[in-house]
C-alpha cells in the first residue's frame, strides 16, 4: 500500500499532468500579445491575474483544491511552462520546492514571496511559510507584480499600476474586517490542524492554543505522539472554563484520521469549524473573495456564545 506522502505525490503528478495542458502548456501556448506568467499555485495566479488582467496569460502549476502543494513533484510540462514565462511567482521558503527547482533555468523575473515579505521566524522557530495569509505581504506582492509586468510590457505599465492599487484597496478592506474581529474577539483562543492561517489569526488578535507538536507534525505528514493528540483533544473538553477554545481552523486539503478525530471532537463539543486552505476552492478564482469568505466564517464562529 502507498503511504500518505507517497499517495499525495502520486496524486500531485496526476493533477499536474491534467492541469498544465489546460493552463498554458506546449499544447496551449499563451495568446499572442499577452505576457506568459507562471505561478506555483493558483493563489498567486489569482493575484497575477488581478494585476495583469487581459494582458497576461497565467499558468498555475497547482490548482487542485484537494491537493497538497508540499508534496508535488513537477513533470516536464511544468519546466516547459517556466521556460516560456516572462515572470514566475513562487511562494519560497521551502514550501513549493517543485517550482523553486525550475527557476534557476528560467529566462524570466522570479518573485519569491517569502523573501519579498520580509517576515522572520520567532527566535528558535522555523518561519511559517504560508505567507498568502499575510495581508500586507499580498498587497506588497501586487505592487511588485505590477512593476515586473510593466518592465515586460511598458505600454501596459499604467494599467498594471492601477490594477495593483485597486487590488490593494480590496486587501485594505480585508484588513478592516480583521481589525473588526480583533476589536470584538481579541485574545480569544482558537485551535488549528496546521499553522497555515496563523498570520491572519494573529493579525486578528487570536491566540493559537494548539500544542505546537500537533500542528507541526500534521504539516510534516507525520502522526503526532499519542500524548500530543490527547492534549489537543482536551482543548474541546470542558466548555465551562473561563477561556474555552472558540473555533477550530482546519486545513481542508490535508485531512488525516488524526485531524478528523480532532474535528469530530470539536463538533461534538459545539465548537465551530472553519475551513482554510492552500489553493483556491473549486469555483473560486479571486483571492480577495476567498479570504473574505474565510473571515466571514471566522467572525461568525467567534460570535457564537
Amino acid at each position: 500500500m502507498l503511504g500518505r506522502v507517497e499517495f499525495r505525490r502520486l496524486s500531485g503528478l496526476l493533477a499536474l499532468a491534467l492541469v498544465l495542458p489546460a493552463c498554458g502548456s506546449s499544447e496551449t501556448p499563451a495568446p499572442a500579445g499577452t505576457i506568459p506568467v507562471v505561478a506555483s499555485t493558483d493563489v498567486y495566479g489569482a493575484v497575477v491575474q488581478a494585476v495583469g488582467g487581459d494582458r497576461v496569460s497565467v499558468t498555475s502549476l497547482v490548482d487542485d483544491p484537494s491537493a497538497d502543494p508540499h508534496s508535488y513533484e513537477a513533470p516536464p510540462a511544468a519546466a516547459a511552462a517556466v521556460a516560456r514565462a516572462r515572470l514566475v511567482v513562487v511562494n519560497g521558503g521551502g514550501y513549493d520546492d517543485f517550482a523553486e527547482k525550475l527557476t534557476p533555468a528560467a529566462d524570466a523575473k522570479v518573485i519569491d514571496v517569502v523573501a519579498l515579505s520580509g517576515l522572520t521566524a520567532p527566535e528558535g522557530d522555523e518561519l511559517n511559510e504560508h505567507v498568502w495569509y499575510s495581508l500586507p505581504t499580498m498587497k506588497t506582492l501586487a505592487g511588485r507584480i505590477a512593476d515586473d509586468l510593466g518592465a515586460a510590457d511598458p505600454a501596459g505599465a499604467a494599467t498594471f499600476t492601477a490594477n495593483a492599487a485597486a487590488f490593494g484597496a480590496r486587501v485594505d478592506g480585508l484588513a478592516a474586517k480583521v481589525d473588526a474581529i480583533k476589536a470584538a474577539h481579541g485574545g480569544a483562543r482558537i485551535a488549528v490542524t496546521e499553522p497555515v492561517p496563523l498570520y491572519l489569526t494573529a493579525a486578528a488578535g487570536l491566540v493559537d492554543a494548539t500544542p505546537p507538536e500537533f500542528s507541526e507534525a500534521v504539516e510534516e505528514d507525520a502522526d503526532p505522539p499519542a500524548a500530543v493528540v490527547a492534549a489537543t483533544l482536551d482543548l474541546f473538553g470542558d466548555r465551562s472554563t473561563a477561556d474555552p477554545v472558540r473555533a477550530l481552523l482546519v486545513n481542508a486539503q490535508t485531512r488525516t484520521p488524526v485531524t478528523d478525530q480532532v474535528e469530530q471532537a470539536a463538533q461534538a463539543a459545539g465548537v465551530p469549524v472553519v475551513e482554510v486552505g492552500e489553493t483556491l476552492p473549486s469555483g473560486t478564482t479571486d483571492y480577495v473573495e476567498w479570504i473574505n469568505g474565510q473571515l466571514d466564517a471566522l467572525g461568525t464562529a467567534l460570535d457564537r456564545p
